[in-house]
């Protein structure tokens, strides 16, 4: 059972998470959403374990598309950053605020940046494309993401100024956003042949999940005295992370996403 107590704490957090919503609010939906969740979750662990070759698919598509599609477009319920803002404004605690609280703010302390590589609908998407492993060095304007951390809170923040701030503007903008970053995505990976090339430079979230990230408490660690340096783990991460070095220092050391391509390269198992 030792191989699978990464599943086990993910079950049993998202299960805590679930009855507690549950008690505390009286809804049954908290109950079935953080459930569901967090089976598809450790359901995917455990493949990943069992080195099923679409493991990580497998979470990214059962609880992403939950997410885009349920939750989003049935449920007209705006789950990106622009629905936390309006939810915080609004002094409700609604589902923009739980699931960035959640996922994104303090989920990182525990799981690092676990939701980018297993649950995003963005990201979902983007992998499905052929330029999985980056062709080119990584660039300097990562800055880009912290204008549209702010551009974000502006537009909603210029909403309730004009009295707009409504649960169904909001799932429009939830329709347009996500358009957008599909396409902007898209477009970035092709250009830089590097699926992930919207993560690194634009995506706003990013801003709530690099700060914690630093002491998640699950992260691949590096055994420096088994490892020789062959620089294979370096080469196929999607993220550009120098994973070849066990410091909570090292480069890029917040964008891990815990996908586990590196240890599947790795000649001498040093990584785990």
């Amino acid at each position: 059972m030792k191989k699978y107590k990464t599943a086990i704490l993910l079950f049993v957090l998202f299960e805590a998470i679930a009855v507690s919503l549950w008690l505390t609010s009286g809804s049954l939906f908290f109950l079935l959403n953080f459930s569901y969740i967090g089976i598809c979750i450790a359901i995917g662990d455990v493949l990943m374990v069992s080195q099923w070759k679409y493991a990580r698919e497998f979470v990214q598509f059962t609880v992403g598309s939950y997410i885009l599609v349920f939750l989003g477009l049935i449920c007209r319920e705006n789950m990106q950053i622009e629905g936390f803002w309006y939810y915080l404004l609004s002094g409700f605690v609604g589902a923009g605020v739980l699931h960035y609280a959640i996922a994104k703010i303090f989920g990182p302390l525990l799981f690092g940046r676990g939701w980018c590589g297993f649950v995003c609908w963005t990201a979902m998407i983007l992998d499905l494309l052929p330029y999985r492993q980056p062709a080119k060095p990584r660039k300097t304007f990562e800055w880009i993401r912290y204008v549209v951390f702010a551009l974000s809170l502006a537009l909603v923040l210029l909403l309730f100024y004009f009295g707009k701030a409504d649960k169904t503007t909001l799932f429009y903008l939830f329709v347009a956003g996500n358009v957008l970053y599909y396409a902007v995505g898209i477009i970035l990976a092709v250009v830089l042949k590097d699926n992930r090339a919207f993560c690194k430079y634009i995506c706003p979230i990013t801003v709530f999940l690099k700060p914690m990230s630093y002491f998640s408490l699950l992260r691949i660690k590096c055994d420096e005295e088994k490892c020789i340096q062959c620089g294979k783990c370096v080469e196929i991460c999607p993220m550009d992370v120098e994973v070849n070095n066990n410091s909570r220092k090292r480069k890029n050391a917040t964008e891990c996403i815990l996908c586990q391509k590196c240890k599947k390269v790795c000649p001498v198992k040093a990584l785990k």
